[in-house]
């Protein structure tokens, strides 16, 4: 069902402040117009669509356009290339889930307690990773950066962020990577794919570990 891809690279520098992170390169997003713009996200919505119903391989140039009831060429002109449109599917999925936990409305996003954020953003985590596990499997960095790339260290310093706050007296930092460890893609592979288990198993599981973690 699925293609096997080469890693996408990504940026190695650190960041500072919670902020909304990009995988990819989008200097000329802010000056596309109202039209152009919503038809890339139809486009990327269609791509999205496709992955989560057949797999990466699916995704062909051809095959988004007629998901999205377009031409091919419009697809051609807006991503260049495969490469280029599941580089863009990705980032545009991360932009997503970046504006939703960090601003959204809660419980995923602010305004609910710590914990209750917790279980939200872990379940959403699942639930998209799932969706998209393919694509996220090729875009896995080497055992050498994985835990250096700017969007895991962003997950890792939000989740770090409401563990101080729903025990502070527990070490968030080492805490965080345990928690996350439970949302590594690779992880997510081998629980749903080779041992068949829900989805359903899964997101209990992260809401049981939470509450643990906060009686601890």
């Amino acid at each position: 069902m699925s293609a096997v891809l080469p890693p996408f690279d990504g940026p190695e520098e650190t960041f500072g402040e919670p902020r909304l992170l990009q995988l990819g390169p989008a200097a000329d997003e802010p000056c596309l117009r109202a039209d152009a713009a919503r038809n890339r996200a139809r486009l990327l919505d269609a791509a999205a669509r496709l992955i989560a119903e057949h797999g990466v391989g699916a995704v062909t140039m051809e095959a988004v356009a007629a998901a999205a009831d377009v031409g091919k060429g419009t697809v051609f002109r807006r991503f260049g290339d495969r490469t280029g449109l599941l580089m863009a599917l990705l980032d545009h999925s991360e932009r997503k889930f970046q504006a939703a936990f960090l601003g959204g409305p809660p419980p995923l996003g602010p305004g609910a307690p710590p914990v209750a954020r917790l279980r939200a953003f872990g379940t959403a985590m699942l639930r998209r990773t799932v969706g998209e596990l393919d694509l996220q499997l090729a875009a896995e960095p080497g055992a050498h950066r994985r835990f250096l790339v700017p969007v895991r260290r962003l997950h890792h310093g939000h989740v770090a962020l409401l563990l101080r706050e729903a025990a502070p007296d527990a070490d968030a930092e080492l805490l965080a990577h345990t928690l996350m460890g439970h949302l590594d893609p690779v992880l997510i592979h081998h629980l749903t794919r080779q041992c068949d288990l829900p989805l359903a198993r899964l997101e209990a599981a992260w809401c049981d570990l939470v509450e643990r973690v906060k009686k601890a």
